[in-house]
């Protein structure tokens, strides 16, 4: 039976209950979960493009300040999202807003070059944004956004152990319930994070293939180099496109 949009969306309000309650220490200063304050576009990007049996699914690490942090949906280029996906939205304010790091919503002017270059090589690839996701998903591993006292990004890897069990748990639990859901052939970690996590999941899923494409980010000296390049050939080395 095909899977409807609303198991996806009921999905991502669990991970975002089971988070809420969630303390952390030095280096994390604030915290945002934009599955809470950015949930209406986030519900819209599911219920458009999370419905259905998709072959393939690409995880993300967590949001990046300029993109889901602002939009609520991952990777979430400002230009993308509306443009390209069409949807836009009221976002209103995490609980504790760090001044440096200001949610503006659809109104930020900032750019996040990883959303930017992942939807712009998805947009030139299929065209219309449906064509793309007929088959394919994003998603990220983890919802939430880490900041230092100085607004700095602070990536899971760098967070207290202890303090990502719990973490790691609700994101493992609701990323075997995206699977579950929309039952990929192709788990792609975006980045080597992500791809951790995802293997994580084949013994539940002794079909599901997982594998890895180069992170988008800017702060990798590989990824400013035809990062499309790259990603399409591993992409098609893989047998997938």
């Amino acid at each position: 039976m095909v899977k409807s949009h609303e198991e996806i969306i009921d999905a991502a309000r669990s991970l975002s209950d089971a988070l809420r309650t969630l303390s952390f220490s030095d280096p994390v200063a604030h915290v945002y979960d934009p599955l809470e304050y950015a949930r209406t576009a986030h519900e819209i990007y599911l219920s458009r493009f999370g419905g259905g049996l998709k072959k393939i699914v690409f995880l993300g690490m967590n949001p990046g300040p300029f993109g889901m942090a602002q939009t609520g949906v991952p990777f979430g280029e400002i230009a993308a999202v509306r443009d390209w996906m069409s949807i836009r939205a009221a976002v209103s304010k995490p609980a504790r807003e760090h001044p440096k790091r200001p949610i503006l919503g659809f109104d930020c002017d900032k750019s996040e070059v990883s959303g930017r270059r992942l939807w712009g090589l998805f947009a030139q690839r299929y065209g219309a944004a449906d064509l793309f996701f007929k088959d394919h998903f994003v998603t990220n591993y983890c919802p939430l956004v880490f900041m230092a006292k100085s607004g700095a990004n602070v990536t899971p890897d760098k967070v207290s152990a202890s303090e990502m069990e719990p973490v790691f748990a609700a994101c493992d639990a609701h990323l075997r319930r995206v699977v579950e859901i929309l039952q990929p052939e192709w788990l792609i970690g975006v980045g080597g994070f992500a791809e951790g996590r995802a293997k994580l999941l084949q013994p539940h899923f002794p079909k599901l293939k997982v594998a890895r494409i180069l992170h988008p980010s800017p702060a990798s000296p590989a990824a400013n180099k035809d990062w499309a390049g790259n990603v399409t050939r591993t992409m098609e080395g893989l047998g997938i496109w």
